[in-house]
């Protein structure tokens, strides 16, 4: 199987496991005047709660609804990678975030990891978080191995399995569209095949991320147009119509942002599209911690992406193609899958409008009309920028997150709290003395780590521990239970103005 959630066979057919969607946030009832559980140095013992707020239990059902751990064996299945946390924290309803992880198996093998920013709706982010390896593997496997597959598929034999996933159960919680997302595969690795160019070593992954991101998203547009072209015209919307996430209209009008980083020996590479970050924790040789930015924000505030946009456009759109700091005053990203209303013809655009309301009835409001001065698109591009990096002793960890880690944390700030988190997790293992350790050594080392030891720490998942910082941080470093649990209190319809979806998967490089 190419991966261990599907198989494929001669009538190209994909199945996909489905699982329960990502649940919203439990309502929370009001309770009694209860205590935080006590803890030697913990900010939960020094604070009675007031009535009407939740239970230290209560918050953390919250923050770890979602959280999942992974720790690669040791050697070289592990391809760099120690592990990683991941977790996520839904503001929408449903959630428009999306993550992925995967062990790629062919040699020399690699890992890849991914964070999806959706908007206009969860279907795009949902739909590339588990299309876009595959594309990533089509793109990279050496074109042996493409004919071998291919000759599997067209001979209904057993393909051999390619993606081993690693993912909480409620990921990948939809139907993508099977047969169409398989056939779309193919096309692209029989594309490979007829070209019949193997790429060089040094460039190879570059080249294989760039285009697996361009193929996706084209594949995402045809899609949507010949399901346009064959599925009958509709002037008013009918009941249940319109409203499957794998709908290929839907998935194309809405959305997505996507950061994707493959390491394999030793070189870890990231492909970024949108306004998600991916960041380095470094360690110096004096043990202070530094942030190393490996991506580059997608929108205006960034001044050589706004230049890209303008010269793309004639001078006369130059006050209209970028207004409110946003692509055509609507996307706050200059770069995204899907979002066709940014890439199609306007004649295309108006006959979804004019005969789809059925679509339209279940997308955003914003996607339901043409945008202003709509004169010259494409305006939104899916290549990715990639940066290549190999990885150094110093670097410790890698935190990988959507746009809403980053609006409420500075980056350095998010290396410190991880690395005070691994630290303190670290100080509390158990000590094993050695045969020739003589008490008086013992001693002084446990005095050592007496002196270092951090307050105890809520979270064995560094994802989670960072959410709980981002929502809950009293601006000296440390934890407000009160703040924290206003932030996790937010009805839904509120939450939204005061965060976005957050999605943080942070990746273990060496030992601390």
């Amino acid at each position: 199987m190419l991966g261990r959630t599907g198989t494929f066979s001669k009538r190209c057919r994909f199945k996909i496991q489905q699982h329960r969607s990502l649940p919203s946030s439990p309502i929370l009832p009001k309770l009694p005047g209860l205590q935080f559980p006590a803890g030697i140095g913990s900010r939960w013992s020094q604070v009675r709660q007031e009535p009407g707020q939740m239970s230290s239990a209560q918050i953390n059902r919250i923050l770890k609804a979602n959280e999942y751990n992974h720790t690669f064996p040791k050697g070289p299945a592990s391809h760099g990678v120690l592990g990683f946390h991941s977790n996520m924290l839904p503001s929408n309803n449903p959630c428009e975030d999306s993550r992925s992880s995967a062990t790629f198996l062919p040699a020399p093998g690699g890992t890849l990891f991914a964070v999806f920013d959706g908007h206009a709706g969860p279907a795009c982010a949902q739909t590339i978080s588990q299309r876009l390896f595959y594309y990533i593997t089509m793109a990279m496997l050496p074109l042996r191995m493409l004919e071998e597959l291919d000759w599997a598929v067209e001979n209904e034999r057993a393909v051999p399995q390619l993606l081993e996933w690693h993912k909480h159960p409620q990921d990948h919680s939809f139907h993508d569209g099977g047969s169409i997302s398989f056939h779309s595969l193919r096309n692209f690795w029989q594309e490979r095949l007829e070209d019949g160019e193997d790429q060089e070593d040094e460039a190879k992954v570059t080249s294989a991320l760039l285009n697996a991101f361009r193929r996706l998203d084209y594949d995402l547009s045809v899609e949507a147009q010949v399901h346009l072209s064959l599925s009958s015209p509709r002037r008013v919307s009918v009941p249940g119509e319109g409203l499957s996430l794998s709908s290929p209209l839907r998935v194309a009008l809405s959305g997505s942002t996507a950061c994707v980083v493959h390491v394999s020996g030793g070189v870890l590479h990231v492909a970024n599209l949108g306004d998600s970050r991916a960041v380095l924790g470094v360690q110096d040789e004096d043990g202070r911690w530094s942030a190393v930015s490996l991506t580059n924000d997608h929108n205006a505030q960034n001044p050589e992406e706004l230049q890209r946009i303008l010269k793309e456009h004639p001078p006369s759109e130059r006050r209209t193609v970028i207004r409110h700091d946003r692509l055509l005053g609507l996307l706050l990203p200059f770069r995204a899958f899907g979002d066709v209303r940014f890439k199609w013809s306007a004649e295309m655009l108006r006959q979804v409008y004019e005969s789809r309301p059925d679509v339209l009835s279940a997308v955003d409001d914003a996607v339901r009309t043409l945008p202003q001065h709509y004169m010259t698109p494409p305006y939104l591009s899916a290549l990715p920028e990639v940066t290549r990096h190999q990885i150094r002793p110093t670097d410790k960890f890698l935190v990988l997150a959507t746009d809403g880690l980053w609006e409420l944390m500075h980056r350095q700030t998010v290396i410190q709290r991880v690395a005070e988190q691994l630290t303190g997790l670290q100080q509390q293992r158990p000590i094993v003395p050695s045969e020739d350790m003589t008490l008086g050594s013992l001693q002084r080392l446990l005095l050592e780590r007496k002196g270092k030891v951090l307050s105890v720490l809520e979270d064995q998942n560094a994802a989670t521990h960072l959410l709980r910082h981002a929502l809950g941080d009293d601006g000296y470093g440390g934890v407000s239970p009160n703040r924290l649990v206003k932030m996790l209190s937010l009805p839904t319809e509120l939450a939204r103005r005061y965060r976005d979806d957050i999605t943080i998967t942070v990746i273990h490089l060496n030992e601390l």
